[in-house]
């Protein structure tokens, strides 16, 4: 599939929340770090040439969190896009704490999660978080207790809207007790579909599904597999191929893949212009079972 005048706005729009638009296909910073998700990456500079590539291409939905790097990711895009363009819209995540490299342990307490969006604010360069999400829910803390910090945030317009991630169903229903739920964030993609009811939940209420880890992996995607060939069929690459999938399956899907590499991004966005028959698409779901 051409790069050579690839743009999100293929991909379609999506309103979250009801007002804020964006393309479909987005972008997560999660990778613009060092291994492990911690520290540094070894290109500081090449970490923010992609971001602004990001924006050049027509992503206007950049996905981070507090938590990657720590620090580091919102540092980067702060310091890359800020001032953003009018219609570039910044999500964070708050609420996992780091003990090293690939170390992740979730803190819910209402004062934690309060100094978490005023560092956020700081880091990103703005006045408000059009959308933050609750990157796990801790047992250990009531999620009422959680989301109500959230809300006397909203409530002083240092938040837009609220998201949740890797949640089930019973969760979301519970969580809009307290406040309006616009996204969900849960890992997904066409080789991994255990929250295919989390999907339909959100296509029913209009929320955003933002799946993380977007691109199949393992023996699905390997080199002469099922996804392979098919992406050959198609003059597709098999990352190609998963995007446009998730773009198919629902209209809610934002899909957010994640690179440090310009020619990665680039492919990345053209995946939107893989157009395929229901039946083909059909074909690919059976056989990616």
């Amino acid at each position: 599939m051409t790069t050579s005048t690839v743009n999100a706005k293929a991909s379609g729009t999506f309103s979250i929340g009801g007002d804020l638009t964006v393309n479909r296909m987005g972008y997560g910073a999660m990778r613009i770090t060092g291994d492990g998700i911690w520290g540094d990456p070894k290109d500081i500079e090449g970490a923010k040439k992609v971001l602004r590539h990001v924006v050049e291409l027509g992503i206007n939905f950049i996905d981070t969190a507090d938590a990657y790097g720590p620090d580091v990711s919102e540092q980067l895009i702060g310091e890359a896009l800020a001032p953003y363009a009018k219609d570039v819209i910044i999500a964070t995540k708050g609420g996992l704490t780091r003990q090293g490299p690939n170390q992740w342990l979730p803190v819910g307490r209402p004062e934690y999660l309060t100094q978490q969006v005023e560092m956020s604010l700081r880091r990103l360069k703005l006045e408000r978080i059009d959308l933050w999400q609750l990157h796990r829910i801790d047992p250990k803390v009531p999620v009422e207790e959680s989301l109500g910090a959230i809300k006397k945030l909203q409530e002083q317009g240092k938040i837009r809207h609220i998201g949740l991630s890797e949640v089930k169903p019973h969760e979301i229903d519970q969580a809009r007790k307290v406040v309006e739920i616009v996204s969900v964030q849960n890992q997904y993609n066409i080789g991994d579909r255990q929250h295919e009811d989390v999907v339909d939940y959100c296509a029913k209420h209009k929320i955003a599904f933002i799946p993380w880890f977007p691109v199949a992996a393992g023996k699905l995607a390997q080199p002469g597999g099922k996804l392979d060939s098919a992406a050959k069929k198609h003059h597709a690459t098999v990352s190609q191929l998963s995007l446009a999938w998730l773009l198919h399956r629902s209209p809610v899907m934002l899909p957010i893949p994640g690179t440090t590499s310009v020619k990665h991004l680039e492919e990345n966005v053209a995946a939107a212009d893989v157009k395929l028959s229901a039946a083909e698409w059909k074909e690919i779901e059976d056989s990616a079972k």
